[in-house]
């Protein structure tokens, strides 16, 4: 019977789980990545636009790729702040800029003290279904409450 009151999840006052890069994101990531080497070499320009073109694509795959090669722990305290653990064992709290909700993943961005944004994104290889119910209920309670900003 509903009440009309908002059911806050009071059984749940903290949500962990460790996070590491999506491999399916990472192949397909890889796949577009030859597809633009294959059409700059494809391409009409002389071979040293060419050759610099796809050092920077190369670059900024690799670049992307060791931001997220070390894994982290993520915990949503009970008090709405976040804390992250890096592999360097440095120890961080954060707040929730902004979330979105996409089928089978969740994307969080989560801005740290020191001013660094972490990007995460939730999907079935890298988290479980369960801690994606929850952190979706957790969220869905926070957007209804207190929009983000």
């Amino acid at each position: 019977m509903p009440t009309g009151k908002l059911l806050l999840m009071t059984s749940i006052p903290a949500i962990g789980f460790n996070y590491r890069h999506s491999r399916g994101l990472e192949w397909v990531l890889a796949s577009i990545l030859n597809l633009a080497l294959l059409a700059i070499v494809l391409c009409g320009l002389p071979w040293y636009f060419k050759s610099g073109l796809g050092l920077l694509a190369l670059c900024c795959y690799i670049q992307r790729g060791d931001a997220y090669r070390t894994g982290c722990a993520i915990t949503w305290l009970g008090d709405g702040s976040w804390r992250v653990q890096h592999g360097d064992a440095s120890d961080r709290m954060a707040s929730l800029q902004s979330f979105r909700d996409l089928g089978a993943c969740i994307c969080l961005r989560l801005r740290e003290n020191n001013g660094s944004i972490t990007n995460l994104l939730l999907t079935y290889d890298n988290s479980d279904a369960d801690t994606r119910r929850r952190l979706r209920m957790r969220l869905a309670v926070r957007l209804l409450t207190k929009p983000v900003v």
